[in-house]
């Protein structure tokens, strides 16, 4: 079985998602929808050979094209939009992360998803990331309360930058990268969140006034267990531990061992690597000392940054022939939202 498929958005991540698509047997690429920039789009086309109508409009895509899967991986002010739209004109819908650019705009497109029985995913990449998983199961085995140390700080230039100056414009990065690391924690919990509290700092003039491209979270979940998050974005940022990810609880600790000396902080397929899980156990014997050493886990499969575009689009095309039940997956997708915004 085939799924004919219209790319929305073709930029970092709608043209990894496109290359998925392209080398995946069971989507077929019907068209392309870009903004402003065609050139791009057709560069992107030609390298994967496809001869496909390019369009920068999305409602004319959608009249024009016979298709069942829209794939929408545009700015997040048009995220609720378009996959309502998609999903009540019948079609199955990938749609990146953040679900909505507010809770109100997310809630009303999981009702839709409801209502219509279209398949939904949200572009949650590390649910599809082997090393990833396993970092959640170990934190399950430490015990409860877990304290869940994470940040992503991105020292970025150029054109990073802008693209990051166009995403705050939008969303405030502790939402638009925190829906990832909140999701991981809720995870770890299976708890729910009872108390948020928030600080945020603009470290530019480059930013709209009443933006901020810094900013930490600490949660309170209602089985005791504590998060802290953090990012920070733009050419300020120190490069000194922007990658923290670290997950202790009275049973020990579980961490991403990871040597980011030499590693870009705005290389996004770095945001996923894990290389390394660090297991620490706190059992003692009867005189306080330790009984075990810390474990070292390689994970064999580590998959690249395109690999798990693909595996997420894999799980879409599984998610429509198996008819998998997607509910908790996008109530998941709301709920993230909703801790990111402290409501």
């Amino acid at each position: 079985m085939k799924f004919r498929v219209l790319v929305v958005g073709v930029g970092g991540m709608g043209a990894s998602h496109t290359r998925a698509y392209a080398h995946l047997p069971g989507f077929e690429i019907v068209g392309l929808v870009v903004a402003r920039n065609v050139d791009r789009a057709k560069q992107l086309a030609s390298r994967l050979g496809l001869s496909v109508p390019i369009f920068t409009d999305y409602y004319e895509a959608m009249r024009n094209t016979k298709l069942e899967v829209v794939s929408i991986n545009t700015y997040t002010d048009t995220h609720a939009e378009y996959a309502i739209y998609a999903m009540q004109q019948g079609c199955h819908v990938f749609l990146e992360k953040p679900i909505a650019q507010n809770v109100s705009d997310a809630e009303r497109v999981a009702q839709v998803a409801r209502d219509t029985g279209r398949k939904l995913v949200v572009g949650y990449i590390l649910r599809h990331h082997p090393s990833w998983q396993r970092f959640i199961e170990y934190a399950r085995q430490m015990g409860k309360p877990l304290v869940m140390r994470m940040n992503l700080n991105q020292q970025s230039y150029g054109h990073e930058w802008e693209v990051h100056k166009e995403f705050i414009r939008r969303m405030p990065p502790l939402v638009d990268c925190g829906v990832h690391y909140v999701d991981v924690m809720c995870q770890m919990t299976r708890a729910k969140a009872k108390r948020v509290h928030g600080i945020a700092a603009r470290l530019t003039d480059e930013v709209p006034v009443g933006t901020h491209n810094y900013g930490a979270m600490h949660i309170v979940f209602d089985d005791g267990s504590v998060g802290w998050y953090e990012v920070g974005w733009g050419p300020m940022i120190s490069r000194t531990t922007f990658f923290v990810k670290d997950v202790f609880g009275p049973n020990g600790s579980v961490s991403i061992g990871k040597d980011v000396s030499q590693v870009d902080p705005s290389d996004v397929s770095q945001h996923t690597a894990v290389n390394t899980l660090v297991v620490h156990w706190s059992d003692r014997d009867s005189n306080g000392n330790r009984l075990r050493q810390d474990e070292y886990i390689e994970i064999q499969d580590e998959p690249s940054h395109e690999e798990l575009c693909q595996r997420e689009q894999e799980y879409l095309y599984r998610a429509i022939v198996e008819d998998i039940d997607l509910s908790d997956h996008v109530d998941d997708a709301v709920q993230s939202l909703k801790i990111c915004y402290a409501l």
